[in-house]
């Protein structure tokens, strides 16, 4: 049975996933060097883990090549991530990634056996019109762009998260993210000439960072990263599913809050911005409400299939 303080610790890692866009915004340099090195640190604070732990590490070649795929598409997801809070504002960031577990809804059918169910199609209709509502308010083509690659992110981090779901069934979940970093390191690599010939205006990286640059760099890499991930698995031996589930779409009020706290955004936001995100915030928080109340008529349809058809449920 979970403790009070296993509650408070949960709120705790979903506080410091709030705080990632923050950290991004503060670290000075672009978001692709900082990818890079925040999945190097990561990597390699996972890797003293596994060897401490004598956790298993070998996978086999397969699928090492297949965890460092997914660890890819982390890599571009993180970049979207990155840059939209910089380019954009940290609310409409974690507006756009308020969307993935939405995501992750409409996609699992396409990995999994589960079927779609129909509210899930109407709550992706009513996160679009949250959407469009925070696009026709914004004029500034930065914001427009932001918006746009935090859905993107969004998009990659729920494909990601579904592949996970069925690695972890089979691996052990330090050694899954430690391939995964190793992977999405790898790619931030390859992904450099393009970078700097098309998306820098020097033509090379910049990895100047002053003394607080390298203070958060480290408490993204190994507080957020490292800590936040294993504690939360820790932490799903005792909490279920569903409340996991459940709180963690507070990290997009979290994470609204702090910027408003530190940067003070409330004063570039439209009504039009409250709007919209109420609506996708709504639509995040009644989903996993629905999917409940969804299970429990199924499992109650065939228990007593003659009462639910005659309406007496």
């Amino acid at each position: 049975m979970p403790r009070l303080k296993d509650f408070i610790e949960l709120h705790f890692i979903i506080l410091l996933w709030g705080f990632t866009a923050i950290l991004g915004k503060l670290i000075t340099i672009p978001a692709v060097e900082l990818v890079f090195l925040r999945t190097l640190i990561a990597a390699l604070a996972l890797g003293v883990i596994i060897y401490r732990r004598k956790t298993q590490f070998w996978l086999g070649r397969t699928n090492m090549f297949i965890i460092m795929g997914v660890g890819l598409m982390i890599s571009a997801h993180w970049i979207m991530f990155f840059a939209s809070a910089r380019i954009s504002s940290v609310s409409l960031c974690l507006v756009g990634m308020a969307t993935c577990s939405l995501w992750t809804a409409l996609l699992e059918p396409a990995f999994t056996s589960k079927k779609l169910r129909f509210h899930e199609i109407l709550l992706g209709v009513i996160i679009l019109l949250g959407l469009y509502i925070i696009f026709q308010a914004e004029t500034e083509f930065d914001n427009m762009l932001g918006i746009g690659m935090a859905v993107g992110s969004a998009l990659l981090g729920a494909i990601f998260t579904i592949i996970n779901a069925r690695l972890a069934k089979k691996h052990p979940s330090t050694t899954i993210t430690a391939y995964e970093m190793a992977g999405a390191c790898i790619g931030t690599v390859l992904f450099f000439p393009i970078y700097a010939e098309l998306f820098t205006e020097t033509g090379t990286l910049s990895f100047a960072m002053n003394g607080l640059d390298w203070v958060y760099l480290l408490v993204l890499a190994l507080v957020c990263t490292v800590y936040a991930y294993t504690a939360s698995v820790k932490l799903m031996q005792k909490i279920s599913a569903y409340t996991m589930n459940l709180t963690v779409n507070m990290e997009p009020i979290y994470g609204i809050l702090l910027a408003w706290l530190i940067f003070n955004e409330n004063e570039q936001m439209t009504s039009n911005f409250y709007i919209g995100a109420a609506i996708i915030l709504f639509s995040v928080f009644i989903h996993p409400v629905l999917d409940t109340y969804s299970e429990r008529r199924k499992k109650l349809k065939e228990a007593f299939p003659e009462k639910v058809v005659a309406g007496k449920d």
